[in-house]
């Protein structure tokens, strides 16, 4: 989508210009949808103006003219425009000369043609990436792991020999090492570092000599920036020691002669040393408020560093910038969940990326200087890690097939542990996001296509709705009376709010000029939904009116993932993340700023909701990636634990029942293995 972008376009003449989506489809001679579509997935050229209107775009047309000349053939003939012919005419056959008569006069410009020609069709066949090839076309695959559990975050040492990798092979998340070929798996951490999972990050790493694998940790609950560092642990075995102190990410450029790292504080300050940390070391890049700068990497002539720069979870693109600093340079167009960028030369650039039906993560590649991404997969694996040997010629991935189920709980004085959860019997097997009605369960099953939503009451389940290749996302929210259902649709490269009856009737959409985040929530009324739109770069959260009015501005700094109080006094939110953590904060109906009690919790599982009588709040607190129920009463701040759950029950999402006594879970069972491909020889 449109960039949110540290710099002003470069100065261009006024008649260059198209001002909106219908200007700029009339140009290309398609329509809106089909342009949008361009945007989003084929990183076609457009700018957002930075004022208050909602959507409003702009192009230069010596950009688009650029843009479509390097669209590949496939591309060009998808959406019908007409390719040159890759066979240029034959001359038609001419009468035998005798050599003495032949004139050089006649042969010189003809062989000047000959070339021009070549030349011209060289260019054209480059400018469409008509010879691009997959660099994992003929790659060779090896799976490695070969035990039940989840694997994670692999990563390889530069001559390509070693794997590490995260496992809870024996109960607890450690750092694991392997050496290729030697099937033997060494655990190095053995339950002695504290919270390692991070999706968001590169977690794992190896010193450039590979004699260390280096690994991010948190403290328990850590708020702070200081409760995030790099620790290392040798190879071979031997204790955990602080490697980078206050460091988040970081990476060696090939030679092991540079280091870049970025800190864990608001925007994730990038920094760039000779090797190491240290305090005179000036920062080359903070992003804006609200923003996240994650998985530096070097290219391998040190010219730039890649960074994956955006909104978290999956709002993010991959820019680029020079080690001596300046205005980044956005490489990828995806603006979706974007992680592990990963060059195996010089111009060839492999990472990860959601597709835009919210598919995948997916392996992608592009050439940098062409920037036409191509996805490399297909199938239901996502993958979620990459890395690669310094030679490019050896990958690894993390693959993964999730599970996603849903639980019930009844909430007691007692503390509920897994034995007191029992699975729901669903129609379509598997579900997420669910949301407790009056007598109903709601909640959203993929297949296969698209996503649909699905209605459970008196032990049979109905579809209500279903789009092809829209994913819905943030979860369907209830009306306060049970009666409608209000829900947000990522479909052919829109974002759409949907209001229907809660028997699946009357659906309508209610807003489609909105880049929405997060769920929505009803107003206590039920005569407008609180959501989070995309507003130039920063989410604020926007009143929608249910009878088709103009969305307004609510909250006017960061805010997603609303939840009102029933009685409609009081509106709390999620702030941004600093770090891996988030502050939850609160306004009243009139939008003024609401004192609350301190709430700060950790990056992942977001979802809050409101007790009966709107006093207590139930909420998710733990590690970024396994989490417990809570509940805070927001007058005294007195906390209480709800569930103690194992390791292995990760919840990703919850309801409570309008009396406050039944609880419903959303829990994902991953299994994982990590994958090296071997790359031929060019």
């Amino acid at each position: 989508m449109g960039e949110p972008s540290p710099g002003a376009p470069s100065e261009r003449p006024p008649e260059d210009r198209l001002d909106s989506w219908k200007e700029i489809a009339a140009y290309l001679e398609r329509d809106v949808t089909t342009v949008q579509r361009w945007e989003k997935r084929e990183g076609m050229p457009v700018h957002r103006h930075l004022h208050d209107k909602m959507g409003s775009v702009y192009a230069f047309r010596a950009d688009l003219d650029a843009w479509a000349r390097s669209r590949n053939l496939r591309a060009a003939q998808e959406n019908g425009n007409d390719a040159p012919s890759l066979n240029p005419p034959v001359p038609p056959p001419r009468p035998a000369i005798s050599a003495t008569r032949t004139s050089w006069r006649f042969v010189v410009p003809m062989a000047a043609a000959g070339v021009a020609l070549a030349i011209g069709a060289g260019l054209w066949f480059q400018g469409t990436e008509y010879f691009w090839r997959s660099p994992i076309a003929d790659a060779r695959y090896q799976t490695i792991t070969d035990f039940e559990g989840v694997e994670q975050a692999a990563a390889m040492s530069r001559d390509g020999h070693f794997v590490a990798f995260l496992s809870d092979r024996d109960g607890q998340m450690d750092v694991w090492v392997t050496q290729v070929g030697s099937g033997q798996f060494h655990n190095l951490t053995r339950g002695s570092a504290p919270e390692l999972v991070n999706p968001s990050v590169r977690t794992l790493g190896f010193s450039p000599d590979g004699t260390f694998v280096t690994f991010w940790v948190r403290k328990q609950d850590g708020s702070k920036g200081g409760d995030i560092n790099i620790w290392s642990v040798p190879t071979l075995g031997g204790q955990p020691k602080t490697f980078l102190e206050g460091v988040a990410e970081f990476d060696w450029s090939r030679d092991g002669s540079r280091l870049t790292y970025h800190t864990p504080g608001p925007g994730d300050p990038l920094f760039v040393s000779d090797g190491s940390r240290r305090s005179g070391d000036v920062s080359i890049f903070t992003a804006p408020a609200g923003l996240h700068s994650h998985f530096p990497s070097w290219a391998p002539d040190k010219t730039f560093i890649y960074f994956v720069q955006g909104s978290l979870p999956d709002k993010l693109d991959i820019w680029r910038i020079r080690p001596t600093g300046g205005t980044p340079e956005r490489i990828t167009s995806h603006n979706g969940n974007v992680t592990y960028p990963v060059l195996l030369d010089q111009r060839t650039l492999m990472y990860l990326a959601s597709d835009s039906d919210g598919s995948g993560p997916c392996l992608y590649s592009m050439n940098v200087e062409r920037r036409i991404p191509h996805r490399l997969t297909s199938g239901p694996e996502r993958y979620t890690s990459l890395a690669a040997s310094a030679d490019g010629r050896r990958l690894v991935v993390t693959a993964t097939s999730p599970k996603r189920t849903l639980w019930r709980l009844h909430i007691a004085d007692a503390l509920a542990g897994a034995s007191a959860a029992s699975p729901i019997s669903l129609t379509t097997g598997t579900g997420f996001s669910p949301r407790l009605g009056p007598n109903y369960l709601l909640y959203v099953s993929s297949t296969g296509n698209g996503e649909s939503i699905w209605k459970l009451g008196n032990g049979a389940g109905t579809e209500l709705w279903s789009g092809q290749g829209a994913r819905v996302f943030g979860g369907p929210a209830i009306s306060p009376d049970g009666r409608r259902i209000a829900f947000s649709v990522r479909q052919r490269a829109q974002m759409l709010l949907y209001v229907m009856q809660a028997d699946g009737t009357n659906a309508r959409i209610v807003s489609d000029s909105l880049e929405l985040q997060g769920a929505p929530a009803w107003a206590p009324d039920g005569k407008s939904i609180t959501s989070a739109a995309d507003d130039h770069g920063v989410p604020h959260l926007f009143r929608v009116p249910v009878d088709g009015g103009t969305p307004a501005l609510f909250v006017q700094e960061y805010s997603v993932d609303p939840a009102w109080a029933p009685d409609g006094r009081l509106l709390i939110y999620s702030g941004p993340d600093i770090g891996t953590t988030f502050s939850v904060k609160a306004v009243t109906a009139d939008a003024a700023a609401h004192p609350l009690l301190a709430l700060t919790l950790t990056r992942g599982a977001r979802h809050l909701v409101f007790q009966p009588g709107g006093r207590t709040l139930v909420f998710l607190r733990g590690e970024i990636q396994h989490k417990n129920l809570w509940l805070i009463d927001l007058e005294t701040g007195a906390e209480r634990q709800l569930t103690n759950l194992p390791p292995d029950f990760d919840i990703r999402d919850f309801d409570i029942s309008a009396d406050g006594h039944e609880v419903v879970l959303e829990r994902v069972q991953e299994r994982s293995d990590v994958v090296l491909l071997d790359l031929p020889r060019p």
